[in-house]
């Protein structure tokens, strides 16, 4: 049996302008220029640039012009709409430190040898077979950025029969490998740190504390990593000077030889600030990145295909002319939309940044942590009177200058706790004096955890031993035993 009955729901769904919106305020700010760049490319109705004084500008509109044969919907164009590019005045959505004759500054890249060409130019100077050559290619091939071969000798033999046609053993590739170890930086090529540790020490000169070094490595080599120098003391039978000036020795080795090749090439990303934040006559100020603030306006040649479209008699009208006015007017609309959304982006960037900067503007003014206050996406959202998702969207993605280096947003977000006099502390606040801590610390006798809950809860701080492991994981700082010295 059928039946028709109505039904009233309510349902929110976001319109095509403001998912635009939403997909512009998460890009930083090089994925912004090329979303903008693409637009330009993919709508002949947007143009970039300052759009140059218009003679002759257009005065009326389609309100009362009527179309024939088709709906006059589909064809009411208002030219007047596509005249101002924005409701909000031009001055509010540009940087202050703006200007129009800006050149733009670009990191240049400098082209070089890469590791593994400078390891195999040095094979030159070495007299090698034909089979040896090969092999030694592929070795230097092998070393990872660190300056390591993280392969076994019967895996490399193994590919250099499949790969390179090379037919040899294990003591042919072990013997061609002490070539390729002998090679700069000291260290490379090893299969191991205590390797890499072991040919770095075999190239200084001989002294009583390299000799005592290269027998550490060689037979202590776990109790050297773990710090245990009681043991060392015993059975080594060595004075507790005599350790400390061994240990010194092996400190100075470089445990990642691949990292001092200065020329090596990384594909590096240069975090270009979204905002910057100066101090000015003991005041904030706050500006936006000029890249964040592209100048655009819709076509004039657009708009004159419909002044021209305007100024035809409706009797002449034909049905093509009818249809490219709808493929302009959606062009247009599409270009307008994106202008709007642009501008709202940058308004939306700036008062998020604005409202952040004098949330935490103590902070900003000494950059002492210890002076940031606790923080959540919610405070910052209910004092600009914007959604939580919207913040979130500009923190995670955003950076900004100050005078004291280049962050992320989202770093200034902490929680908070109580400490003993009743005050909201920040986290990040607790991490400094913690971090402070441990630095001034007897190093003869590290603090372990349990006793930095102790120490901090003296200082007001009351943290569960659990909390400090925490929180130095994530300042990577190791454990009491690892941060011991003789």
């Amino acid at each position: 049996m059928l039946k028709q009955e109505l039904k009233l729901k309510l349902s929110q769904k976001l319109s095509p302008q403001q998912i635009q919106l939403m997909k512009l305020i998460q890009l930083p700010t090089q994925a912004f220029e090329q979303r903008v760049k693409q637009e330009l490319e993919d709508n002949p109705a947007l143009d970039s640039g300052k759009e140059e004084a218009e003679g002759d500008p257009l005065e009326s509109d389609f309100e009362n012009e009527t179309t024939e044969e088709v709906p006059t919907d589909d064809y009411d164009v208002d030219v007047e709409d596509y005249l101002s590019d924005d409701d909000i005045p031009d001055y509010r959505l540009h940087a202050n430190n703006y200007s129009g004759n800006e050149e733009e500054k670009q990191i240049p890249y400098a082209a070089g040898k890469s590791f593994a060409e400078y390891l195999a130019t040095q094979l030159r100077t070495y007299r090698l077979d034909q089979t040896e050559k090969k092999i030694a290619k592929f070795l230097v091939g092998s070393v990872n950025e660190n300056g390591y071969i993280r392969r076994a000798i019967e895996d490399l033999v193994d590919d250099l029969a499949f790969t390179q046609n090379v037919y040899t053993d294990v003591q042919t590739v072990e013997r061609v490998l002490k070539t390729v170890q002998s090679l700069d930086p000291a260290g490379v090529g090893a299969r191991s740190l205590k390797e890499c540790l072991l040919i770095q020490l075999k190239r200084k000169e001989e002294s009583p504390e390299v000799h005592l070094a290269i027998a550490i490595i060689e037979k202590a080599f776990d109790a050297f990593v773990k710090k245990h120098y009681e043991k060392l003391l015993t059975k080594f039978d060595v004075s507790k000077d005599q350790l400390r000036a061994a240990v010194d020795e092996i400190s100075s080795l470089n445990p990642k030889p691949g990292s001092s090749y200065s020329n090596n090439i990384h594909n590096v990303e240069h975090v270009i600030p979204d905002f910057s934040i100066k101090i000015k006559d003991g005041e904030l100020e706050l500006t936006l990145n000029s890249r964040n603030a592209p100048q655009m306006h819709v076509s004039r040649q657009y708009r004159n295909m419909l002044k021209g479209y305007k100024d035809t008699k409706n009797k002449d009208k034909t049905r093509e002319q009818k249809d490219a006015v709808l493929f302009i007017k959606q062009k247009l609309d599409a270009a307008k939309w994106f202008i709007d959304a642009v501008q709202q982006r940058q308004h939306t960037l700036y008062i998020t940044m604005e409202s952040i900067m004098n949330y935490q503007r103590e902070y900003f003014l000494s950059g002492d942590d210890r002076d940031l206050r606790p923080m959540i996406l919610k405070d910052i959202a209910e004092d600009i009177e914007m959604d939580i998702s919207t913040v979130s969207r500009v923190a995670n993605s955003k950076y900004v200058d100050t005078p004291y280096g280049t962050f992320l947003i989202k770093d200034f977000f902490s929680e908070s706790m109580t400490n003993d006099k009743g005050e909201e502390v920040s986290t990040r606040e607790i991490k400094k004096i913690l971090e402070l801590t441990i630095e001034k610390e007897d190093k003869k006798k590290p603090l372990t955890d349990e006793r930095l809950a102790k120490v901090l809860k003296e200082k007001g701080y009351p943290i569960a031993r659990r909390t400090i492991a925490k929180y130095r994981e994530q300042l990577n700082i190791p454990v009491a035993r690892l941060r011991k010295t003789i």
